[in-house]
């Protein structure tokens, strides 16, 4: 299989300079489309090309995933282009990723099959008198001689009309509780028109280009084969499945930040205000080299996750709730702040700038698709008490393949993930450890400040009670599972620095002391600023790397 560089690199070609006006896959031709509420053809047909789906299945299955982090940082390559094209597209994940965690040996061959030609799986889990809440779903799947017979409305499905199977989240038990729903593998042949209506297209906001329709079922008679795992396990195969999805679309989803930082930056140095580039206006450089630094403690926490689904599988019921609460804050205030910069070139809806109102709108459902950010503390809520007294009392630094470019890990293991961490999260672990590392002395009072706040945090969350802990907690409590989060994430930095290669940015004490800046200021009301020269290094990468065609993120890419 060809390493993920070469991939990347392909797939950057085959999509080509997106701030060329000629170019049918670049800004332009996405911002066209958004105004008709499509994604741009030729985009759509290069990634068919590149053969995209084959980054959603496993090797084993023929496809070419094998690592998480991989296959997110060649979908930030989509995402930096049009955020509503790679969720059309990453959005083959949500279903198939149920398929591999329970699907039978058969099923498994059948939507890998698809996916490899280039066709979709739809996930037709949510239904709108329910939101996320996937459990309490009213879709019936009801017994009758020789299978199933399938009833009632989906309303919420991503490209349904271009799906060439479904995998559908059904009430199958006569009564409310954990077995009471379960999942099934459809393709779209079964699906008689005599029994399935589609409803009208919804239209949106943000990601116009994502083709949300529904469907109403009455009555559809399918094999009892259909089933995918055992019945009654839909529930736990969803948990199970969506701590990958819950990272991965998140994480691809920094991509978009990237793309907006790099507008505002274009415009402000060529922007004249008072005689001089608008980029060197502070409180213009300010907000740059802070967003900057947003976008990568974003990828930090992003990374260290998705590698932890392969290297410590247990912390995924943490890390997931966690990457989405964070990363989808940081993302959404980042995009309102560099629209004050934008000024009302944030309006235009022509010109080289116009992606910028796009992303500005597509930013937006990162918040509460798949799951909302509320819904994320209320996951981490009941692991919180174990997670703290662990961590407290066994501190441990994370592993170096959590962090490191050469980093090598174990396979994906899906059916190994688990319904709770049992109290072990290896990021959190590592806070105790942190300060016997040799951290430069712009970086330690920083350090030391969010290793109190933790040890402050282990204190509080030791007098939590069960009861305090469910879905109606009280916003101090709920604030506890938001301030772990925080930790998640600068543990997270210090361990990107640890294991930066001498000389590289990010082995350098600016942008660490900027990010463990920016994630303090999460819990102040009133923020704080970034160290001295902290901003002016920034701001000097930032330059450079635009100067340079890089990406603004862990990795800087080439990004043309």
């Amino acid at each position: 299989m060809i390493g993920i560089g070469s991939r990347t690199d392909h797939l950057e070609k085959l999509l080509g300079d997106p701030w060329d006006a000629g170019n049918p896959a670049g800004f332009g031709a996405a911002v066209a489309a958004d105004e008709r509420e499509e994604t741009a053809a030729a985009a759509e047909a290069a990634l068919d090309d590149f053969g995209l789906h084959a980054e959603f299945v496993p090797t084993a299955l023929g496809g070419r995933l094998d690592r998480v982090d991989h296959m997110v940082e060649l979908m930030r390559s989509v995402y930096r282009r049009d955020p509503a094209l790679g969720l059309g597209r990453s959005g083959q994940l949500l279903a198939a990723v149920n398929v591999w965690t329970a699907g039978s040996p058969e099923q498994r061959a059948a939507a890998a099959a698809l996916l490899l030609d280039n066709r979709r799986i739809a996930c037709a889990f949510h239904e709108l008198a329910h939101g996320n809440d996937i459990a309490a779903n009213t879709f019936a799947a009801r017994h009758v001689e020789g299978g199933l017979r399938l009833s009632g409305r989906k309303e919420s499905i991503a490209n349904l009309d271009r799906a060439d199977a479904l995998v559908v989240l059904a009430r199958t038990g006569e009564h409310d509780g954990p077995r009471s729903r379960s999942q099934l593998f459809l393709t779209a042949d079964r699906l008689d028109p005599a029994r399935v209506r589609h409803l009208p297209r919804f239209r949106s906001v943000g990601m116009r280009g994502v083709r949300l329709g529904g469907m109403e079922v009455d009555g559809l008679d399918v094999p009892a084969g259909a089933l995918l795992g055992t019945e009654g396990s839909g529930v736990d195969t969803a948990a199970r499945a969506f701590q990958v999805t819950r990272m991965a679309l998140p994480a691809m989803t920094t991509a978009l930040l990237d793309t907006a930082l790099r507008v505002t930056l274009h415009h402000t140095r060529r922007r004249m205000l008072y005689g001089r580039e608008a980029v060197a206006i502070p409180v213009v450089r300010t907000v740059l080299a802070e967003t900057f630094a947003d976008l990568l403690v974003c990828e930090a926490l992003s990374q260290a996750a998705t590698r932890a689904l392969q290297l410590r599988p247990e912390s995924g019921s943490v890390h997931a709730p966690a990457v989405k609460y964070l990363v989808a804050g940081v993302l959404t205030e980042a995009l309102e702040r560099l629209s004050t910069v934008m000024g009302s070139e944030f309006y235009r809806r022509d010109g080289e700038h116009a992606v910028f109102q796009k992303l500005a709108r597509d930013v937006k459902p990162v918040a509460f698709g798949h799951i909302a950010r509320a819904a994320c503390l209320s996951a981490l809520l009941p692991q919180l008490p174990g997670l703290l007294r662990r961590s407290a009392r066994e501190p441990a630094p994370a592993p170096d393949s959590l962090f490191g470019a050469e980093a090598v890990l174990p396979a994906l293991d899906l059916p190994a993930l688990r319904l709770a961490s049992g109290g072990r999260d290896c990021l959190a672990a590592s806070l105790g450890t942190v300060l016997d590392d040799e951290l430069p002395a712009a970086v330690r009072p920083l350090a030391e400040e969010h290793v109190r706040a933790f040890a402050a945090l282990a204190g509080a969350g030791a007098s939590l009670r069960p009861r305090q802990l469910a879905i109606d907690a009280e916003v101090p409590v709920r604030r506890l599972a938001a301030r772990y989060t925080v930790a998640l994430a600068a543990a997270a930095c210090l361990g990107v620095h640890r294991m930066a290669a001498d000389g590289d940015f990010l082995a350098g004490p600016h942008w660490l002391a900027a990010a463990l800046t920016r994630l303090a200021a999460l819990e102040r009301p009133s923020g704080a600023q970034l160290p001295a020269g902290a901003e002016d290094a920034l701001i000097a990468e930032l330059t450079d790397r635009d100067d340079r065609g890089l990406s603004f993120g862990l990795d800087a890419r080439p990004y043309l």
